[in-house]
């Protein structure tokens, strides 16, 4: 024997059917913070924590990303455009 039962409900009214929370101020947080990111742009601090929050690194780490970094730096501003 096979029931088949239809459910006509917007996403919200199955989200409180089911007892979930509402996420949505969550939602609104984030879109806000990205849109902020967006329109100031990267900072250095920005690009510091998200090269902390990759993975557990001593200073060393921290010099090796750095150098990195330089050397990629140099390597755009040395470049030339050829027609």
């Amino acid at each position: 024997m096979k029931i088949t039962v239809d459910v006509d409900c917007t996403p919200e009214e199955a989200r409180r059917f089911l007892g979930l929370p509402d996420l949505t101020p969550v939602h609104n947080a984030y879109l806000d913070k990205m849109k902020a990111a967006i329109t100031d742009g990267v900072s250095a601090d920005a690009v510091e924590q998200m090269m902390k929050s990759w993975g557990p690194m001593s200073e060393a780490g921290m010099n090796m990303w750095s150098q990195f970094l330089d050397q990629f730096g140099a390597m755009g501003a040395g470049a030339t455009r050829k027609p």
